[in-house]
Order: C-alpha cells, then structure tokens, then sequence
C-alpha cells in the first residue's frame, strides 16, 4: 500500500505572531501547514494546492476574511474548503451571521481555547483522512472493475472464438451457458437452448444424457473436480459427432457442487482418420507381404527354370523391374488404380518391349491395383519371350498390342508377325504359366494360338471402370519433346563397352553401390569414388576426375539439387538412378535420363554408353584426383 498523502490546512492572518502561534498550536503527524499573511496570498496558495480546511483572520488589511471567503466560494476549486473564522473583535449576533452567510463552518473568538480549536481542527483532519481512505479504495476498485472488465472480455473472446464448444449446466443438466463455439459445433442457438435439459433439445439422446448425469454425479462423490469422458451427441441437422468432454466440476462457497462447465471438442474426423489409418496400415502390411510372397515366388521358379546364374539374374530382375513399375505406377495413383497403357509404356521404357517395332492402340483403360501388377508381369513375360524367340528376335518381326471394352469386358490382345515360323510348344516353362495362370484369379480368360507365322495370346478380363478417352491406333507417347534414342533390348555382355572411362556413384545403400561398381567394373570402366552423404559427393565433384557419374536422387533424406548442378557446371554427363518417379527429382534436371530401382544391368550401361557418347566433355583444365 502507497503512503497516505498529508493534509493541508491554510491559517491566513495579517499579524505573524499569530499565524507561528496557530502553527504550533496544529502542528501533528500527516498535518501540513501552509501561511498566508493576505487574501491575495491566500488565492495563490489555494490555486497551487488541495486544503482540507482553512483558518480566516476576520480582521485583515485590503481584503478582510469575509471577502476572502465569499471569493473562495464563488470559485469552484475552492468552494467546498471548510472554513473556521478567527476573530479579535467583538461581535454581534448580525456580524456572525455574516460569517456563517460567507461559508463558514464555525467563528471563533479571540484569545482562541486551544482546546476547542485543537478539537474542531481534529475533525477537519479526520474527516479528509476519511476521504483519501474512500478515494483509494474508489480507485482501486475502479482498478479491479477495469481488470474484470478486461479479463471478461478475454474470456469471452476466447469462449467466442474458441475452436471448442465451452457448454455449462447445472448437476441435473439444465443449461446455463451456450458459447458461439458450442452454436458453431451443435446448431443451436444460446436463445434457443438455455434453461432447457441437454437431453430434450435432441443434442443428447437419452443414453448419452443418463452417462452425462451418472459421470457428474460420480465426480460429486467423488471429490474429483475434472475428467475427460467421450460422447456421442448430435447437431441441429441430426448428424452424429463424437466428441470429447472435458468436465471441470465448479462449487459454490459451501464446497458444494453448483454447476458443471464442460469443453468439448470434436473428434469425429480425428477417429475417422485414425481408423483409415489403421486399415491403411493393415493394407499395406498386406501388400507388402503379398509383394515378398510374390518376388519368392518369382525367385523360387525362375531359378528352377534357368540353367545358369547369368540367366537367373537376368530373368528374375527383369521380372522384378516390371513388378516394381507397376508399383511405382500405383503409388502415383495413391493405389486407386493404373492405367493400362502406362503399363505398356513402362514396359517400353523399360526395353522389355523395342518401342519402334511395337503398335499399340486401344481406349484409356484403368485397372484396379492387383490386375494392375499381374498384368504387368504378363506383359513383361510375353515381351521377354518375343525378344528372345519370337518377333523380336530378328530384325522384321512386329507385335501387335490393342485392346477393347466390350459387355463390361476387357479384350487385350498380343500378336506377333514376322518372326521366326512358330511352333507349338511341347513343355511350359515358368513364364507361360505365368501368363497364363496369373489373370485367373481376376476372373480372367487366357487363350494362345500358335499360328506359324506368329504367336497371338488374347486375355478376356472382366472390367468395371469408364473409358476415359480414345487412344486411337497410334504409338504411345508421354508428351513432350521425343527422347534421343536409347539402344534398348541387346544384350550388353562385352567387357569393353565403357572400357577405359571414368565413373563417380553416388548412391547411400552400400549394397547398391556395390552392386553399380560391380557391374561397371565388368563392363572394363573404373569406380573413382562411391560417396554416400551429399558432403562427400559434393566434395568428390569438386576434387575427383571421372567421365560420368550415376546419382542416386536422394541421400539420406537430403535433395540431390546441389550434385546435379556442380556435375552439369563442369560438364559431366550424368543419369539419375532412383526408387522415386521423376517428379521427385531436382526439376531442373528434369530431362536427364532416370533409371529406376530395381535396375537392370543392361539398360543401365546401356543409358551410360548412350550418355558418354553423346555427351562427352572435353577434359577441364584443372581436373585432379585428389589424393
């Protein structure tokens, strides 16, 4: 608490003796006494400080003490100072009279009973100690009025604007309280629901109302103050959310329960995406168990069907590669579906397939996610046999892939022509009973004829999805610019292909790097360095001499922009090497050749000889092995 201010009082008299003699009559603690020896001085000092009471000589030259106070009253700064006149003179009746007509409180003679002033002058002081007391306590009520009025406003606000519906009822659930939240959440409007039972406005049903007044009434007994319970209620529209109710029990002075005050918070879409989580989870725990299931499978039968390890490896992984571009495809569509000729176009890309001798045609078609991958490895399988038996063994043999809807069907058709003369097999190795046992249970239909001038596979599926827009007989495309031609589907077995270049790889999985060295390593080029973090890739580009350089396009989590753009300054030829589809690479680079996980040997050294032959740069001066 600040110290109280002192009281002042004016003693005016013309004589100083008398005012020394009033002065030490007065003088006490928290009393502060100021002099004047003239009405002129009196004004002054009046204008330039508060008084709590003034003491007027009567008897005074130029301005008696009755024109002083007819002055102090006719000035509102003055006018409510108590005055006390002192006088030497005797008087009558009239003359005191006058006094008191003038505003005073009390007129004193001279010689003054000390007594008698000391105790009047008491008063005086008492009474405007009082006042500061009062004025105090006005102000800081006013502070506190001021401080509630702000807190209020806060709270409202934030009651108003809370994402929470901030909802208070009394123990047997008659509402008190309905924020804007609540009216936002619910429906209902505050006018419309206060005063009522939660359970007769159609928020509640009966249920949830009795589990509401049970868990209060528990709260009661049990001394607990807060809880969290989950509720179902409902909105005005009758649509059901769940939600959790945050209670907080308030108590009346006696410690008794008054009313409950309740945040509630909507949960319906959090559990809604907490349980597609769930399956989400439990789907992909599916699939990739039916992947592995897949690829031991694959693994399993092609190794029983290879009679060697170069031919193991080089059939299982272009399996593998079809399988992981299907899967590829479907992530993009957030596995919804896949479009059946990106399926061919993959298998294009892939060089399963020689795009210049392959005709496609057919109406965009989309397949659901599991016909999607079987029908992926079909499509490789009957190409890999074309390549290595049928029309695309020589040099004029063709294939023929279209396919149509007809009755909710899909009709897909593989024709070969000019190929070798073609004979029935007499055994079925492990890829034509792929193909054909694959679609089976997709409630598929396959037949092949072995006619001799090519064989002719036709797949009869069944296919709910609508047409989307009509390809025409026309080579399949991506759009854009056409790529420089890549030599797809030779087989690159030479040791001398890449013999005497230099190569950078930059890849984080050890096994893939070693897999990379190994594989350029065969092909007579030589690894400089494999870095792995883009601190040591950045740095190997800057100090290490080499003629190309494979770039994974992720590092441990970190972007590969800064490799790729140190690598095209110095000229160096590159190609991406990623599990991710282009639109996760550096956008600048967008046109530089990718390659996907899982690779295949020869189309990854066939995409290096295509790269340093067309892009190979002079040696830059300067360029140093470090180390």
């Amino acid at each position: 608490m600040s110290e109280e201010a002192p009281i002042n009082f004016l003693l005016v008299d013309d004589v100083p003796q008398n005012l020394e003699a009033l002065e030490a009559l007065l003088a006490a603690d928290g009393l502060r006494l100021f002099k004047a020896q003239s009405g002129a001085q009196a004004l002054e000092l009046m204008l330039e400080h508060e008084f709590a009471l003034a003491l007027l000589d009567v008897q005074m030259p130029e301005m008696d003490g009755f024109e002083l106070a007819e002055i102090m009253r006719s000035t509102e700064r003055t006018r409510a100072i108590p005055i006390i006149f002192l006088t030497a003179v005797a008087t009558d009746e009239q003359r005191r009279f006058r006094g008191y007509e003038a505003g005073a409180v009390d007129y004193l003679l001279k010689p003054i009973d000390t007594r008698m002033l000391r105790s009047k002058t008491d008063v005086f002081f008492e009474l405007s100690r009082q006042r500061q007391t009062l004025a105090r306590q006005r102000d800081a009520l006013r502070d506190t009025a001021e401080q509630l009025a702000t807190t209020l406003n806060r709270l409202n606000a934030h009651r108003d604007n809370s994402p929470l519906a901030i909802v208070e009822f009394e123990p047997d659930l008659r509402l008190i309280s309905w924020t804007r939240g609540a009216e936002r959440l619910f429906g209902w409007s505050a006018q419309a629901v206060l005063g009522r039972h939660a359970g007769t406005i159609g928020w509640m049903d009966a249920e949830t109302a009795g589990a509401v007044t049970r868990h209060v009434a528990a709260l009661t007994l049990g001394g607990e103050q807060r809880d969290m319970q989950v509720h179902t209620v409902k909105r005005i529209d009758g649509a059901a959310l769940e939600c959790e109710f945050y209670y907080s029990l308030l108590l009346d002075h006696q410690g008794r329960p008054a009313s409950v005050s309740v945040q509630i918070l909507d949960i319906t879409e959090r559990r809604r995406a907490e349980e597609t989580q769930h399956l989400l989870i439990g789907e992909l725990n599916h699939r990739v168990k039916n992947t592995l299931a897949s690829v031991q499978a694959i693994a399993f039968q092609t190794l029983k069907g290879a009679p060697s390890p170069a031919e193991f490896a080089d059939k299982f992984t272009g399996r593998l590669q079809a399988l992981a571009q299907a899967h590829s495809l479907l992530s993009r569509q957030t596995w919804q579906s896949a479009s059946l000729s990106q399926l061919v176009q993959d298998q294009l890309d892939l060089g399963t397939i020689d795009e210049g001798r392959c005709s496609v045609s057919g109406p965009q078609v989309e397949l659901p996610p599991n016909l999607a991958l079987h029908l992926a490895l079909v499509l490789h399988e009957l190409g890999t046999n074309a390549a290595k038996y049928g029309a695309l063994s020589n040099r004029e043999g063709h294939v023929f892939i279209d396919w149509r809807i007809t009755d909710d069907r899909l009709l897909l058709s593989w024709r070969e022509s000019g190929g070798p003369a073609v004979t029935p097999p007499t055994r079925k190795g492990f890829g034509t009973v792929l193909v054909e046992r694959s679609l089976l249970g997709e409630g598929g239909v396959v037949s092949a004829d072995y006619p001799v001038e090519g064989v002719h596979w036709q797949f009869d599926l069944p296919w709910s999805p609508v047409v989307v827009a009509d390809m025409g007989p026309a080579r399949l495309s991506t759009g854009g610019a056409a790529p420089e031609p890549v030599i797809y589907g030779e087989r690159l077995n030479s040791h001398t292909i890449l013999e005497g270049l230099d190569f950078l790889v930059v890849e984080d999985e050890p096994l893939i790097a070693f897999e990379l060295a190994d594989v350029l390593t065969d092909a007579g080029a030589r690894v400089v360095g494999t870095p792995s973090t883009l601190d040591e890739a950045v740095d190997a580009v800057e100090t290490l001499a080499f003629d190309a350089a494979i770039l994974d396009g992720n590092l441990q989590g970190a972007a590969v922009d800064q490799i790729a753009e140190a690598l095209d300054r110095r000229g160096i030829p590159f190609l991406f090497l990623s599990g991710y589809g282009p639109e996760h690479l550096p956008v600048a680079f967008n046109g530089r050749p990718l390659l996907n996980k899982p690779f295949d040997r020869g189309n990854l050294l066939s995409l290096l000889r295509h790269i340093v032959e067309a892009d190979a740069p002079e040696p830059l001066p300067g360029r140093r092995v470090a180390g």
